[in-house]
């Protein structure tokens, strides 16, 4: 049993690598599905969460914490979705929001822009130049993205555990090899990989809950107990203090609050 996360960038063949390795392994593949649970579960228009995730950080700027508040509902849902494992995500953002979880296999499929440019092309039946204005618009927008919410270059290698060029390989060739790395026991869940995966979703549950009240918080997480800090002199008012216990003891699997 593992997740895994499908980086890629548009018309690289990720999303057919996703869907095929997911049949193969027997896992369920979700991308755009984790936006539409999050706007149902926080009451959030589904498009101001699609720019939350797609568009440039500038939009974000638009919302009261907008950057805040988006990417917390979508993380929340995203870690609430892969805790029963068996998962394989090629939504925007899987290997930044499932950093740090063992059993997590984080691939990324890269393809040559030409390839990319012939492929947008046909899809949408515009000139070259066009298909490649949009490519390098989008790869731009999702690359400040990356690093203004988390000081990572997408591009950077050393974020994913295996990057595959589709050329030379094709899209069967992709999936044979990463159906042969997932099984391998380094991406397998153990005890204290569901654990860490535990611990995160109560972080992500709970600050999710706070993030309207106390943006900038900092709240880690420990077998059910919460740890909250990081609150600005306004925040730590003890009127307010209260209303942040109360919210966050409100949470399923929160045993206790500590500041």
């Amino acid at each position: 049993m593992a997740i895994v996360t499908v980086s890629r960038g548009s018309f690289s063949r990720g999303k057919n690598v996703a869907e095929k390795l997911a049949r193969q392994l027997g896992y369920e593949c979700i991308s755009r599905e984790i936006l539409l649970e999050a706007s149902e579960e926080f009451n959030i228009p589904e498009i101001k969460l699609v720019r939350a995730i797609h568009d440039a950080p500038s939009t974000l700027e638009r919302f009261s914490h907008g950057k805040e508040r988006y990417i917390a509902y979508i993380r929340a849902v995203l870690l609430k979705h892969v805790q029963k494992d068996n998962v394989v995500y090629h939504g925007l953002g899987g290997h930044f929001f499932l950093q740090g979880i063992p059993h997590v296999f984080k691939l990324r499929i890269i393809a040559d822009m030409e390839y990319r440019v012939k492929e947008e092309m046909k899809r949408e039946n515009i000139t070259a130049e066009k298909a490649r204005y949009i490519l390098k618009k989008d790869d731009e927008e999702r690359r400040k993205w990356s690093l203004q919410l988390y000081g990572m270059d997408p591009w950077d290698s050393r974020l994913y555990d295996m990057v595959l060029h589709i050329g030379n390989l094709t899209v069967d060739d992709a999936v044979a090899i990463s159906y042969f790395t997932v099984k391998k026991p380094c991406f397998q869940t153990t005890p204290d990989s569901q654990k860490i995966l535990g611990d995160m979703l109560l972080v992500a549950k709970v600050y999710a809950a706070l993030v309207k009240i106390a943006p900038f918080a900092k709240v880690t997480a420990d077998d059910g107990i919460v740890y909250i800090s990081n609150l600005d002199n306004e925040t730590t008012k003890k009127t307010v203090l209260s209303d942040i216990k109360s919210i966050a003891e409100k949470v399923e699997g929160v045993k206790d609050v500590r500041f």
